[in-house]
C-alpha cells in the first residue's frame, strides 16, 4: 500500500501535544539515534495517559454499576515459570467501541486460581485495578504456585464472572523432565477468513502455544469482515481503514479477540506471544516504515501499537513498553528439555537491502554490518547458548532463518525481509550455536503463510554440508485465505532447496514435541477457512533425533 492510499497518522487523530514535541526531539536528530534519546522516549510514552497516584488518579466505578458483561474479550495466561504465570483479562462491555464501553474510571477486579476447574481448591486469589489509561487491561503475575502443574483461574467484576481459563506452570529449574509439547502459531489475518484451526489447537493436549506475529493485521476490514462474508452482522466503519493511532489498535484487538475460537485456545493453554511486523505496519524495519512519511509520525505510530499489544496480550510489566521501544525478546527454561529464547527481529534490524521483496543478492545484503536482531539481543542470545544446560534449544522467532532460493537456477532471487536479508547475522548466530556447543537446535518461524520443514545447513550454499539444525515453519491460521496442499511454487522452491523437507500451503499449525532423545513436528491443516467448522488433520510428520540434527519422516 503506497502513502497515497492511507491518511497521516496526524491526520488521524495522534495528539497533537505528543506529536508536536516528536517533531521537535525529531528535527536533525538521525533516526536510529532518535529511538534511544532519553527525550524522545520520555515525550513518546504517553505519559500524560499513564495511571496517576493518589487524588490526581482517575475516579473510581463501582463494577456493580456494570450493566453488560465485561469480558468479553475472553481470558488468558502467558510466560508460565516455574512458580508463576501470567493472568490477563481486559474489561469491554462493547468491545467495538474505542473505549470499550466504560467511563475513564478505575475498575477493581477479583481473580482466583484453583486446582481444578470446579474452582472448590483455591490456591490463590486477591484483586487488581483495572486502569483506563491501560484500555482497562488487567495482568496479575501469580506467584506462588508451585513447578509444573495445571491450574484454571477466572476474573469477577461487580457480578459478572469471567469464562474459566487453565493455565500450566513451567517445569523446576534442573528438573529432569522427559517431555514438552508445544504449538507454534501464527498470522492470523481476520479478512482472510475464520480461525477455525483455533478451535481445533484448544482441543490439543499441549504445554504451551507460541504465537510468532502477526497477531492482528493493519489493514482495513469491511463491513462483511472481507472473506469472512458475514451475514449475522455488520462491523463498524471504523475497522474499514488502516490501523494508525492508539484507539485504531485497541479496536482492532477487540474485533480479534471476539473471534470465539481465538478466545477458546487463549482459555485453554498458556501462550508465549512475539510480534512480527503486522501489529505495527507491514515490513517496517527498525524505524524505517514502509511508507514515506516523517520519521516522528512513525515512531508515534510504533509507539501506539507496541502499547496496544502490551494491553491486548499476556505479557509482564518489564515488557510494557516506553513510547516506541518495547524489551519483547526474553528467555524461558522449562526443566533441563528445553530453554527458549524468544526473539524479536522487526525492532532492531536494519533497512531491507535492495527496496526489499525478492532480489537477486548482492553487496548490500551480505554487508557483514547488517543485522537483524540488533548487537545487545544478539549478545544476549549467544551468551544465553554458552549458559544453556537444556537438551534442546529453541528459538521462536519470525521470519524464516534457513536460506531459501526461488528458483533452482543460478538466477535465484531470496527474500530480503527473512534472514537471506541478512546472512550475515545469520551466519554469526549459527556460529555462535555451534561455539557454545549446542547440539540441539530447533527454530520455530512463522510470517510466510506456508509450512516448511527445513534442515539448517553450516553452509547452504553445499547441500553435502554438515546439519546442524532444524527449523520449523508454522502456517498461518488465516492469512492468505484457504491455501493449497502444493502451492504454485512447490515444485521450483522444493528443486531449488535440497535442504527443504517438508511444503504444504494449507492453515494450520505446528504441534513439536519434545523428548529426551527425539523431537517429534506435526505439521496440522485445515482445508479450509472462508468457511467456518473445517475439519483438522495432519499434512505430515517429522522426527529429529537428540545429538543428530536432520528431519526425517515420522
Amino acid at each position: 500500500m503506497t502513502a497515497a492510499q492511507i491518511s497521516t497518522p496526524g491526520q488521524q487523530g495522534h495528539s497533537a501535544e505528543l506529536r508536536s514535541a516528536a517533531r521537535r526531539l525529531g528535527s536533525g536528530v538521525d533516526r536510529r539515534r532518535f529511538l534511544t534519546v532519553t527525550g524522545a522516549a520520555a515525550a513518546l510514552a504517553f505519559a500524560v495517559n499513564l495511571p496517576a497516584a493518589g487524588a490526581a488518579s482517575a475516579a473510581e466505578l463501582d463494577a456493580r454499576k456494570i450493566t453488560e458483561d465485561p469480558f468479553t474479550l475472553g481470558v488468558a495466561s502467558g510466560d508460565p515459570l516455574p512458580g508463576s504465570v501470567l493472568l490477563w483479562t481486559r474489561l469491554a462491555p462493547r468491545p467495538f467501541e474505542a473505549d470499550g464501553g466504560l467511563p475513564a474510571a478505575r475498575v477493581q477486579v477479583r481473580w482466583e486460581v484453583a486446582r481444578d476447574e470446579r474452582f472448590a481448591r483455591i490456591v490463590r486469589r486477591g484483586s487488581v485495578t483495572a486502569h483506563p489509561e491501560f484500555g482497562h487491561s488487567v495482568r496479575v503475575d501469580v506467584d506462588g504456585l508451585g513447578p509444573d502443574r495445571t491450574f484454571y483461574y477466572r476474573f469477577r467484576a461487580g457480578s459478572w464472572i469471567s469464562p474459566a481459563g487453565r493455565t500450566r506452570t513451567a517445569p523446576a529449574r534442573g528438573a529432569r523432565n522427559s517431555s514438552l509439547t508445544l504449538a507454534a502459531v501464527s498470522c492470523q489475518a481476520y479478512h482472510d477468513g475464520y480461525f477455525t484451526a483455533y478451535k481445533h489447537l484448544a482441543a490439543e493436549d499441549v504445554d504451551v502455544v507460541f504465537h510468532l506475529g502477526d497477531y492482528l493485521y493493519e489493514y482495513a476490514v469491511t463491513a462483511t469482515g472481507g472473506a469472512r462474508n458475514h451475514t449475522d452482522r455488520t462491523l463498524p466503519a471504523h475497522y474499514n481503514r488502516e490501523t494508525v493511532t492508539l484507539e485504531d489498535y485497541r479496536m482492532r484487538y477487540g474485533l480479534y479477540k471476539s473471534d470465539p475460537d481465538l478466545r477458546a485456545a487463549h482459555a485453554a493453554h498458556p501462550f508465549v506471544v512475539t510480534w512480527d511486523d503486522h501489529e505495527t505496519e507491514n515490513n517496517y524495519a527498525g524505524d524505517t516504515p514502509e511508507n514515506s512519511v516523517p520519521p516522528e509520525e512513525f515512531l508515534l505510530r510504533r509507539a501506539a501499537a507496541y502499547r496496544a499489544y502490551w494491553e491486548n496480550q499476556p505479557l509482564r510489566t518489564p515488557q510494557r513498553p516506553t513510547g516506541p521501544d518495547m524489551r519483547l525478546y526474553r528467555r524461558l527454561e522449562f526443566g533441563r528439555l528445553a530453554q527458549f529464547d524468544i526473539l524479536d527481529t522487526r525492532q532492531y534490524r536494519s533497512n531491507q537491502a535492495y527496496g526489499d521483496g525478492w532480489k537477486v543478492p548482492g553487496p548490500e545484503s551480505e554487508d557483514p554490518t547488517r543485522t537483524m536482531t540488533g548487537a545487545a539481543q544478539e549478545r544476549w542470545l549467544l551468551d544465553g547458548w554458552k549458559n544453556s544446560r537444556a537438551r534442546w534449544n529453541v528459538v521462536p522467532q519470525q521470519v524464516t532463518f534457513a536460506q531459501r532460493r526461488d528458483v533452482p537456477t543460478d538466477a535465484f532471487k531470496l527474500s530480503m525481509d527473512s534472514w537471506d536479508g541478512y546472512p550475515a547475522s545469520r551466519q554469526r548466530l549459527m556460529d555462535g550455536a555451534e561455539a557454545a556447543g549446542v547440539d540441539n537446535l530447533m527454530v520455530l518461524t512463522g510470517d510466510v503463510h506456508v509450512g516448511y520443514g527445513f534442515d539448517l545447513k553450516k553452509d547452504f550454499d553445499d547441500p553435502s554440508s554438515r546439519t546442524v539444525g532444524t527449523e520449523i515453519v508454522a502456517t498461518s491460521i488465516a492469512s492468505g485465505k484457504d491455501g493449497a496442499d502444493k502451492p504454485a511454487n512447490w515444485t521450483n522452491q522444493t528443486r531449488a532447496n535440497p535442504h527443504m523437507k517438508f511444503y504444504n500451503g494449507r492453515r494450520g499449525y505446528a504441534l513439536v514435541t519434545l523428548g529426551t532423545e527425539q523431537a517429534r513436528a506435526d505439521f496440522r491443516t485445515v482445508s479450509a477457512v472462508t468457511t467456518p467448522g473445517a475439519p483438522v488433520g495432519t499434512a505430515a510428520s517429522f522426527v529429529t533425533e537428540a545429538g543428530n540434527p536432520g528431519l526425517t519422516p515420522a
